[in-house]
């Protein structure tokens, strides 16, 4: 799998795990009612994320100062699951590779300022859970 194919894994998860979070349903329901089953990478990042969701939250609160995960917007909360899944499981993907892949999805998807906000975040919780 090439760049682009992981990075549009990671697109296509995005939007799983954005629509299970909307809607207040699984990501197994949200996967389940696709037309098309998703490749495996992304069923591997939206489950994953899914399953690492309450130690990414707690993560995430814990290092953004004065923003409860309540009033970040969804799409970015669902970004840093994602990303956190894949710092704290998914070793053989270097940090650098997930932290800008996070920041370019926020800057696409999100408000002006998630890009700075998911990268600050997401880089303080890395150079306590990785080495290198």
């Amino acid at each position: 799998m090439n760049v682009d194919e992981r990075s549009d894994a990671r697109e296509r998860a995005l939007h799983l795990l954005y629509e299970a979070q909307s809607k207040g349903i699984s990501v197994e329901e949200v996967i389940g009612a696709q037309v098309v089953e998703p490749d495996e990478l992304v069923l591997v990042l939206a489950r994953g994320a899914e399953l690492a969701s309450s130690r990414a939250d707690e993560l995430i609160e814990g290092k953004s100062r004065g923003w409860t995960l309540q009033r970040m917007p969804v799409i970015d909360v669902a970004i840093m699951r994602m990303a956190l899944f894949e710092l704290l499981e998914r070793a053989d993907v270097p940090t650098a590779v997930v932290l800008d892949e996070a920041v370019d999805l926020a800057k696409r998807f999100s408000t002006d300022d998630s890009g700075r906000f998911v990268n600050g975040v997401l880089a303080a919780i890395a150079s306590e859970v990785r080495t290198g």
